[in-house]
């Protein structure tokens, strides 16, 4: 007879849990909803503990002896579940790895490019570790790799720092790169802002002044004060029905 089994590409083959009348085991020790144990028990008993409170049997550690289970809805056993995963993978960038090559005559501009690449990186907290290949006649002069990347280390300082001194390897220099924690990390350059941008106009009170403005007649005192609303833009620079009238003409009778 064939046993079912998840198959390899399901997203929940490695996270396959047992629960109630699919647990194997003759006795497990359960578990409460408070955490509290409460003792090795039958299999069929835990299941009616269970359906008592309202809630299912999860086996949650099936290679211990007897397995543990624990009274706990199972949507809500997942979820937590899926919570766990989530911020396991989160944490994972930081042991993700990219890499970025320098050479000793580079480029201005390619130097900008791997710049913002490392910064990319850098704010993704991923590390990043920087090659410089020397070639040629250039290991005569070494001092110019190094030039390039202490220069490198300093436009990536609000973002990273080095987990040590540049090292020169064989034919060439290698450094690591790790990201600042978020709290003294720089913003993102190419991240737009939220913040309303504020162009210095401020009242008296140091407030910011409405978008809505209106005219008010320097002729008039504060209290009879004649506010005129500014006229609606038109779609056409000269309006051509400005002079247009639009009352009727009497008839001649």
């Amino acid at each position: 007879m064939s046993r079912p089994f998840s198959p390899r590409s399901s997203p929940f083959a490695g996270s396959f849990v047992r629960v109630n009348g699919k647990i194997r085991a003759r006795e497990v020790r359960v578990v409460g909803q408070d955490g509290k144990q409460l003792g090795v028990l039958q299999l069929g008993e835990a299941i009616n503990l269970a359906r008592a409170q309202g809630v299912d049997l999860v086996e949650i550690a099936p290679n211990a002896t007897p397995p543990v289970c624990r009274l706990v809805d199972y949507g809500k056993f997942r979820y937590e579940q899926s919570k766990k995963d989530k911020e396991a993978r989160k944490h994972q960038h930081a042991n993700k790895v990219k890499e970025v090559q320098l050479s000793a005559t580079i480029d201005p501009h390619d130097f900008g490019v791997k710049v913002n690449h490392a910064i990319d990186f850098l704010c993704d907290e991923m590390k990043v570790k920087v090659t410089l290949r020397f070639r040629g006649r250039e290991m005569a002069h070494q001092e110019f790799g190094f030039q390039v990347v202490k220069k490198f280390i300093r436009e990536l300082a609000p973002y990273g720092h080095p987990d040590a001194e540049p090292k020169l390897i064989g034919k060439g220099i290698n450094l690591m790169l790790s990201p600042l924690p978020r709290n003294k990390r720089a913003k993102h350059p190419n991240q737009p802002s939220d913040e309303p941008q504020d162009n210095g106009a401020r009242d008296e009170e140091g407030e910011l002044p409405s978008p809505a403005t209106h005219n008010v007649s320097a002729d008039a005192s504060d209290s009879d004060a004649i506010i005129e609303p500014k006229p609606a833009p038109t779609a056409f620079g000269n309006n051509p029905f400005a002079k247009l009238d639009l009352n009727p003409r009497e008839e001649n009778m």
